[in-house]
């Protein structure tokens, strides 16, 4: 009989060889484990595949039918009854949830979390990674669908915006050995995700980062457009990360103009931005691979009333009073962009023409309103 709950941790990554690895070394290197994949390359045959394996083979096998024409669906339908019957036979040590290609680890560590408790317990979130291929798939703008990797009909992710959440979400990125990987590779990725624990497959430490523990509403946080975590400044081994701070609003039209440039001038760009015609609104900016998602991440907090900051979570106001403006709040551009071969001074320049000019900042924020809507088919549709 089982006195504790069940370990689990995710296992993910669209470098599925490199994925595969991390599993396999898991299953060996901690006794009692035992992999739970879902395979959704099946979902056009109605169901999604599911097998069970320890370090001598398969054990199990069996499929789940899919929930409303969606294989992610059926996956979060099927994982949590799988992981709860592992827990029961009260021999399992580890359950290490095998994630398939395109499936991001946020959404499936929120399910685990939702159903954990006496039965179950999250203890990390680990992206599998081939560092030879991390700017290839930053740079790959095909939907999953062109790569037959979509987890439903619906499903308009790209290849590189996939990617880049699930390298930016993981607190631990497991590399696996590739000759093919160069200094420009490594730097890449570590200016991608500066915070996460980069470790080497092979190594005994992996086996024990699998219990180091996640918190769910971190890792949330840390990815939310209104107090992510962006990374700072550097420069190494032929990569740039810029990072872009300012306190007064975008003209929306010059800045519509200007998005191709923007998109095509980094391998990944992020972050929060103001536009004078909505300035209630804090926008996100995401960007892989050329394509650029915008959209409205709720308001600033300098528009909401005093009732409606203290609702607010302790780390959004805390990001709120660094970027604090005694007459606009935490109304602020700040977007970071990530690539081999940046040009700095050039974004710089791009993004400073997109400014309202002097003239236009002083005619003040009754005037902005009236500015073209030029993002309203992002934002209103």
């Amino acid at each position: 009989m089982r006195t504790e709950a069940l370990p689990v941790v995710l296992v993910g990554g669209l470098h599925a060889d490199a994925r595969r690895t991390v599993v396999k070394r898991l299953l060996t290197a901690v006794p009692g484990s035992v992999a739970l994949h879902h395979d959704l390359a099946t979902a056009g045959e109605g169901t999604v595949r599911r097998r069970v394996s320890d370090a001598s083979g398969v054990l199990a096998t069996g499929d789940a039918p899919l929930v409303a024409d969606c294989a992610c669906c059926a996956l979060r339908e099927d994982l949590v009854p799988e992981l709860d019957r592992l827990a029961g036979d009260g021999t399992t040590r580890l359950a290490i949830v095998e994630l398939w290609d395109s499936v991001e680890p946020k959404a499936m560590a929120e399910v685990v979390v939702a159903h954990s408790g006496d039965e179950l317990v999250l203890t990390n979130v680990i992206t599998a990674v081939s560092p030879a291929l991390v700017l290839p798939c930053l740079g790959n703008g095909d939907d999953l669908a062109e790569a037959g990797l979509a987890a439903a009909a619906t499903d308009r992710r790209t290849v590189a915006d996939t990617f880049a959440r699930q390298v930016e979400y993981a607190p631990v990125l497991a590399l696996v050995d590739d000759p093919e990987a160069d200094e420009q590779d490594h730097a890449l990725l570590t200016q991608l995700h500066p915070t996460a624990r980069r470790v080497d497959a092979a190594s005994g430490e992996l086996a024990a980062l699998a219990f180091a523990g996640f918190d769910v509403e971190a890792a949330a946080s840390a990815q939310h457009p209104a107090c992510a975590r962006l990374p700072q400044e550097a420069d190494e081994a032929g990569v740039t990360t810029l990072v872009w701070h300012r306190t007064r609003p975008f003209h929306p039209e010059r800045l519509y103009r200007a998005l191709e440039d923007l998109c095509c001038a980094a391998a990944r760009s992020r972050g929060r931005f103001w536009l004078a015609d909505r300035p209630d609104s804090l926008l996100a900016w995401d960007c892989a691979g050329g394509a650029l998602c915008v959209e409205s991440a709720g308001p600033w907090l300098a528009a909401l009333p005093d009732a409606g900051w203290e609702a607010m979570p302790p780390v959004r106001r805390a990001a709120a009073a660094l970027d604090w403006h005694p007459e606009y709040g935490d109304r602020c551009q700040h977007l970071v962009f990530t690539s081999p071969g940046l040009d700095p001074d050039g974004i710089e320049r791009l993004l400073g023409s997109c400014l309202l000019t002097d003239a236009e900042y002083a005619a003040g924020p009754e005037e902005w309103r009236r500015l073209p809507a030029s993002f309203a088919p992002f934002l209103d549709a």
